[in-house]
């Protein structure tokens, strides 16, 4: 059987990333299920996750085709690892202190499986101390929170917050299937 792998996609620049994570996983033959953020499909379409998964991209809590269904829990259920990548510092805050307002979000709190999280963001967001108080919250539930690249920034500048390279959030991924 297959395992299933769900991917949360959290709106920064990164994202693109994303792409190539899910791309890799399917080619290598996991089931890819893939939950877009609102922000994260200002960055790309839903289709182009939808393409490379070969299964329907989850946008919104409230689907008006769907009289009602528990797709969250049923995502949750499913998956053997949930990955967030990005995660940007809003997506981390929002997971830290237990609020679940929207399909993210509310999957990764029914979530049994184990939790992979990427950041991505400028430096100076990286090194807020909330935001690593929020990491350190994490950890501490039992998240698997991995560390940014340095590099140049989406911005200019050079610095840490650099999303890990795709092959590297894709070997760390396999070590928990």
């Amino acid at each position: 059987m297959k395992k299933t792998i769900l991917i949360g996609v959290s709106g920064g620049i990164a994202c693109y990333k994303a792409i190539e994570v899910v791309n890799q996983l399917k080619k290598e033959g996991y089931n890819v299920e893939v939950i877009m953020t609102r922000a994260a499909q200002e960055f790309i379409a839903p289709l182009t996750f939808k393409t490379m998964s070969h299964n329907p991209v989850i946008t919104d809590m409230f689907d008006p085709v769907r009289e009602w269904d528990t797709k969250h829990i049923d995502l949750a259920k499913a998956a053997d690892v949930f990955v967030i990548v990005p995660a940007t510092a809003n997506i981390i805050g929002k997971i830290a202190n237990g609020i679940a307002d929207d399909m993210l979000t509310t999957t990764v709190m029914a979530a049994r499986s184990p939790v992979l999280i990427f950041p991505a963001m400028n430096t100076f967001m990286y090194e807020n101390t909330i935001l690593q108080e929020n990491i350190e919250k994490l950890k501490k539930h039992g998240y698997h929170v991995y560390g940014t690249a340095k590099g140049e920034l989406a911005c200019g500048d050079i610095g840490t917050g650099k999303l890990l390279d795709w092959q590297e959030i894709v070997k760390e991924i396999k070590t928990f299937l």
